[in-house]
């Protein structure tokens, strides 16, 4: 799925506010309106182009309501900037910072860069000698034109920038759920395992207890399938009381006795359920892999440890201990995995 399915980008603020940011500027219309209001010309002429220009006026704020009307509104601009200029002739350029600014600011790319600098070449007419032209008009139009171009460009970085960071929480989402099916998974198909082979042995035996582990797996199973639902729809937390309950008779299963030291009081209560989490992927790295006949768990008010007397912890670290490594670390503190006297011994030091 799309990153922009998780993460729409945030709506362009000119179409939502551009109005407002029109009609502010439409007070410069005074220029033209004074212009027309003083020229040599007949009344009905000066009533046409003051029509034109509230016309203008309209136009350039309905051109920030949607960038679908932006072509349209643009050329209504021109079209009647440039039916005023029978009457105020050359002061018909003091209409182009709003052509300018709305290029700008709303045409899509990259035809606003083209028009923008269209625009940007009009102070280039007092090259022609015209009469009436201002030859400093650059000044006016170019600081404007500026503005406008930073604008979009600021709001562009902003739009990329948006887009990335969803992409990161994207991404950082789907290695929590890969990290926590793995958890879940790793811990809960172990306990299977470990019953099954425990059922296995006993069913000549001693068919009651075979017949109770059995049970004892469906009722694991339908648990791992409601941890793994609910894991993928980031409703789980890990219950440290629950976890500590279990661990003992997971291990029990697998012939290793258990020691616990301390009491889930004793703990920091921030940081119950990464404890949780740590200490179920170290009880399942203790059955998979450490071949103890003992584990000592102890909790503590910086931590939890947890300390076999098996094999040894030789070779590379599995996934599941990177992802213990990477939430203990996401949360500000240390892991540490040494041999023990025999065996390992996990320590997990939080702030």
């Amino acid at each position: 799925m799309s990153q922009a399915a998780h993460h729409p980008l945030p709506d362009n603020p000119w179409e939502k506010w551009g109005w407002a940011f029109a009609s502010i500027w439409l007070f410069f219309l005074v220029f033209p309106i004074s212009a027309t209001l003083d020229a040599d010309a007949p009344s009905l002429a000066k009533a046409f182009t003051l029509t034109c220009i509230a016309g203008f006026a309209v136009a350039n704020v309905l051109g920030y309501s949607h960038r679908r009307s932006t072509w349209v509104s643009l050329g209504l601009m021109v079209a009647l900037a440039l039916a005023t200029v029978p009457v105020i002739g050359i002061d018909v350029i003091s209409f182009t910072p709003y052509v300018a600014i709305l290029s700008a600011l709303e045409l899509p790319a990259p035809a606003w860069k083209w028009a923008v600098g269209l625009w940007a070449a009009v102070p280039m007419l007092s090259l022609l000698d015209i009469d009436g032209f201002p030859t400093y008009f650059f000044l006016m139009l170019w600081p404007v034109i500026l503005g406008g171009v930073m604008l979009r460009l600021f709001g562009e970085r902003e739009q990329v920038a948006y887009a990335a960071r969803s992409e990161f929480a994207l991404v950082s989402e789907r290695e929590r759920v890969a990290r926590d099916v793995h958890d879940v998974l790793g811990h809960s198909l172990t306990a299977l395992s470990v019953k099954a082979e425990l059922a296995a042995r006993l069913v000549d035996l001693d068919p009651e207890r075979a017949k109770e582990e059995l049970e004892s797996i469906q009722a694991t199973a339908r648990q791992a399938l409601a941890e793994v639902r609910a894991t993928v729809g980031g409703l789980r937390a890990g219950n440290l009381e629950a976890e500590l309950a279990a661990a003992p008779r997971v291990l029990a299963d697998a012939g290793i006795t258990a020691t616990v030291v301390g009491d889930v009081a004793d703990t920091d209560p921030r940081h119950r359920a990464l404890m949780a989490w740590v200490l179920r992927e170290s009880v399942t790295n203790v059955v998979r892999h450490a071949r103890a006949r003992s584990v000592v768990i102890e909790l503590g008010p910086d931590g939890i440890a947890v300390t076999d007397d098996g094999a040894g912890c030789d070779g590379p670290e599995g996934n599941g201990l990177r992802g213990m490594r990477e939430r203990v670390s996401g949360a500000g503190g240390t892991l540490e995995v040494s041999p023990g006297t025999p065996g390992t011994r996990v320590r997990v030091a939080l702030p």
